[in-house]
């Protein structure tokens, strides 16, 4: 019954959180166990046990108080997961796809126009990303993370995971299958796997930018 207090505290803290599930699960273990010290302290002060967790609760604050503050560094971290995993999914499938275009085009073979647009966009929005890591990471020193940049970055996550597919569709559909079928299979299937990678990462990112944060309303 004791030890069901302090599952209950982080049952319920756990579920209002939301992010990587690494981040979040060390971050609910360092409050659990900090929450237990607390606890111990006040029974070792012959406090019943129930009186020594609500004291060690109003220590810590309520999961509903700690949330705010738990999920501005959880969106933070889920910020980074996915400006990486577009950085590395679009430096990988560019790299592929070029590679593929190396391997298979013929004599004057040129990139279709909307194959050239799209890759565009997604090495844009891999470029916004590598500022987004450095907004999250060094730039922190001297100033705070901006407020919209989380939903700017799950936004430019998601449009970049659907540009990809469309780009390797119309890649594939107008190289030269003859000489270059074996690669563009592999192309094609690496770029449906790192699209739901990426989507599902951005998908996270959005929904972390909505959650109310420390600081805000």
């Amino acid at each position: 019954m004791n030890a069901d207090l302090i599952d209950d505290y982080v049952a319920e803290l756990t579920a209002a959180l939301h992010g990587p599930a690494r981040a979040k699960s060390r971050l609910v273990e360092e409050i659990r166990d900090g929450l237990a010290e607390a606890v111990a302290a006040h029974t070792g002060e012959d406090l019943p046990y129930q009186h020594a967790f609500q004291a060690a609760v109003r220590e810590f604050g309520t999961p509903a108080e700690l949330a705010p503050g738990c999920q501005q560094e959880l969106t933070i971290a889920q910020t980074r997961h996915t400006a990486r995993a577009l950085i590395v999914t679009v430096g990988f499938l560019v790299t592929c796809w070029y590679l593929t275009w190396t391997a298979g085009h013929s004599q004057g073979w040129q990139l279709p126009p909307v194959v050239e647009i799209l890759a565009a966009i997604a090495t844009t929005a891999g470029t916004l990303a590598a500022a987004a890591l450095f907004a999250t990471g060094a730039l922190t020193r001297w100033l705070s993370v901006p407020d919209r940049l989380p939903l700017v970055v799950g936004w430019m996550s998601t449009t970049a995971s659907v540009a990809m597919p469309f780009a390797a569709l119309a890649f594939a559909t107008s190289m030269p299958l003859a000489r270059a079928w074996p690669l563009i299979v592999l192309a094609v299937g690496l770029t449906v796997a790192s699209h739901a990678m990426l989507a599902s990462a951005a998908r996270a990112c959005r929904e972390c930018a909505r959650l109310p944060i420390a600081g805000t309303s």
